[in-house]
């Protein structure tokens, strides 16, 4: 976030952010601390600078105390508001890093939040695919051979993107959104068996990529049972869960023939038209009741 420090003889390796919220001390400043949550990053701006200005140098110099000796993680300055001497000397005796931003308040607060949401969230890794299709984020998993990563492979060459292939780590940033990542390692690498590994960045371009993705729906791929009934018209939705979240889950029976990658892309494209309020099998489900309706009217009239 082109933060600059201020304190640069302070170690910052040292220090941890536990907690994905801010905190303007306002209210710290002006000597409350009662439920005050020391865990939290502190941002001032110029509403608090304008209350430190109006105040005398001891006491700022008492504020200063009281703050920094709290166990706080660090001090962000925004809009380019310079600390004062007097601050930076207590910071050094108490570790706390003094940061500045060029940004807003606001704007910093807005994007240090989402970040922090994200970088903090519960995490598990599972093993699957994870691409985007058409803007939806598709976690395809399924048994190890089956056939994830090369539908993968083959929605990359028809424009679609990888976020990661093997292990797929799932971050809850929200009760509604689950944000897909790769690890580090095999970061853009896809393992096809008989082949090995390829770069799919270096081989397909920066466009056949991405680095994250909120994960919309889940494609479970299995062999094909003939004993086993699938569902053939989707009028009841199937969920998995992760984290406490449900995301939309579609079993796909795999056979010989079957073009994996069309009808992965069918899903996704099914799925954006049910989040924009239209559902081809009530629709179908609709038209025949009107058929059965009139149907029966006919009969009865010709009765």
């Amino acid at each position: 976030m082109q933060l600059v420090n201020k304190t640069p003889q302070i170690d910052t390796r040292t220090i941890w952010v536990h907690q994905p919220d801010v905190n303007r001390p306002a209210l710290q400043l002006a000597g409350f601390y009662d439920h005050f949550d020391n865990e939290r990053i502190q941002v001032i701006g110029y509403v608090e600078q304008a209350y430190l200005d109006s105040i005398s140098a001891d006491e700022r110099k008492l504020r200063y105390t009281q703050l920094l000796s709290s166990n706080i993680p660090c001090v962000v300055f925004c809009r380019d508001l310079e600390p004062e001497e007097c601050m930076l000397e207590i910071a050094l005796k108490y570790g706390v890093p003094i940061l500045k931003s060029h940004d807003a308040t606001s704007s910093f607060m807005a994007e240090t939040i989402r970040w922090l949401n994200v970088q903090l969230a519960p995490c598990i890794v599972i093993h699957g695919v994870l691409v985007d299709v058409y803007g939806v984020g598709v976690l395809i998993t399924g048994e190890s051979g089956i056939g994830k990563s090369e539908a993968a492979l083959e929605l990359i060459k028809r424009g679609h993107r990888l976020v990661t292939d093997d292990a797929v780590e799932i971050r809850k940033v929200s009760d509604e959104t689950l944000i897909g990542t790769a690890p580090g390692i095999t970061k853009y690498f896809i393992e096809l068996r008989g082949i090995g590994i390829v770069d799919v960045k270096t081989q397909f371009g920066v466009e056949s990529v991405k680095e994250t993705q909120q994960i919309d729906m889940v494609i479970k791929l299995e062999d094909w049972n003939r004993e086993k009934e699938y569902d053939r018209l989707g009028l009841e939705e199937e969920y998995i869960e992760y984290l406490g979240n449900k995301v939309v889950c579609h079993t796909l029976p795999v056979r010989p023939g079957r073009n994996l990658a069309v009808i992965v892309e069918t899903a996704a494209v099914n799925h954006r038209t049910k989040v924009m309020g239209y559902n081809a099998a009530k629709e179908l489900y609709r038209r025949v009741q009107e058929n059965l309706m009139k149907t029966e009217d006919d009969d009865y009239d010709e009765d």
